[in-house]
């Protein structure tokens, strides 16, 4: 199974946090923040990078975390933000340093969340995945799920992060998405200036696997996943795990159907 490599984000850690983590924070808490503050078991943060959807969940609600990093970069940064937290907040959030499938998780949350992450995920690793969601919620919890792009890129993407200073340096970055065969080619492009001279640069890419959303609400019903009721955000694929008692994906119920409630 090709999983993300343990040490990948080495360079993006550095920079990430000063560059787009203040506007990620605030889209995290308008995506997620209502379904996270009506937990009342856990929360459970798939790819939770840096820290923005576990830190969210501490403040937002009063159950346990369980954040899952795999990537020892984007884990070191979390953890450092976690040990500068008062010490009732920090005892409630366990951070697992492995894949969702390897972290051993039973019925230990009632809402997931798995931002900004199925994207960077091949397929083999996606189907592992689901059940290990499944698995990780309990009945009657609901999943969050930020789809991939649906498409390749018809062009190149170019994206500029917005400059932000620190002290005499100023911190910059540029992000272009590029078709390549099936996947998408991101690359992310960093400097550091003092003044007009640039002091460093870097550079990072990552591979994306571009799904459709039906083939995505497909995989989940196929792993016991149904629409969560009354959920019309098209930025997020709201899906439950149903309660015991409850009908599972029906065979009546069609795609179209499926598709268009998620």
């Amino acid at each position: 199974m090709s999983r993300p490599d343990p040490d990948s984000y080495a360079v993006t850690a550095e920079f990430y946090d000063i560059l787009q983590a203040d506007r990620d924070a605030a889209r995290v808490r308008d995506l997620y923040g209502r379904h996270i503050a009506r937990a009342r078991l856990g929360v459970l943060d798939i790819g939770a990078g840096t820290g923005r959807v576990t830190l969210m969940s501490l403040a937002e609600s009063a159950v346990d975390v369980h954040a899952v990093e795999p990537a020892r970069a984007m884990r070191t940064s979390l953890l450092t933000r976690l040990a500068t937290l008062p010490a009732r907040q920090r005892e409630r959030v366990t951070v697992h340093p492995y894949a969702l499938d390897e972290a051993a998780l039973y019925a230990a949350a009632d809402v997931a969340v798995c931002h900004n992450t199925v994207a960077c995920l091949p397929p083999a690793a996606r189907d592992a995945l689901w059940p290990a969601i499944h698995a990780a919620l309990a009945p009657g919890g609901t999943l969050l799920l930020e789809p991939p792009p649906a498409l390749l890129p018809p062009r190149d993407v170019v994206r500029r992060l917005p400059e932000q200073r620190v002290g005499a340096h100023v911190y910059g970055g540029r992000m272009t998405m590029s078709a390549a065969g099936y996947r998408i080619r991101t690359r992310v492009d960093y400097w550091v200036r003092s003044g007009r001279h640039v002091l460093r640069e870097h550079t990072e890419s990552f591979w994306m696997w571009p799904a459709s959303r039906t083939r995505i609400v497909d995989d989940l019903a196929r792993h016991g996943f149904v629409p969560l009721p009354g959920h019309d955000d098209p930025r997020v694929l709201a899906v439950t795990r149903p309660a015991h008692g409850e009908a599972e994906y029906g065979a009546g119920r069609t795609r179209a159907t499926v598709s268009q409630r998620v």
